[in-house]
């Protein structure tokens, strides 16, 4: 299978460490947590502690945890490695949200 091209202002990225598939399955990752058992109520926790003010440490703990966790329980569990990389766009959302980009 040929490595897909992204074309961007009319250059061709050759993606080094396939940061365009690796995207695909965050998104899908991410994508599916929406339909989980906890994110079925009309709020969900992460709301809940964002709107409690809280949303930057949490997300912070949360990458915390899940990067120590990593190769640890579980093994080498690539979901440890999404739930880091999804915790860090929340919290780029929060960033957003306090202090503007």
């Amino acid at each position: 299978m040929l490595k897909e091209k992204i074309i961007k202002n009319t250059h061709e990225i050759d993606y080094r460490y396939s940061e365009d598939k690796l995207i695909e399955e965050l998104t899908k990752y991410i994508d599916a947590t929406y339909g989980e058992h906890y994110a079925q109520d009309k709020i969900q926790s992460t709301e809940f502690i964002i709107d409690g003010g809280h949303g930057t440490g949490f997300c912070i703990g949360n990458i915390m945890k899940y990067s120590q966790r990593y190769g640890k329980k579980d093994g080498w569990n690539r979901k440890d490695l999404l739930k880091v990389l999804h915790y860090g766009i929340i919290a780029l959302h929060v960033h957003e949200e306090e202090h503007g980009k």
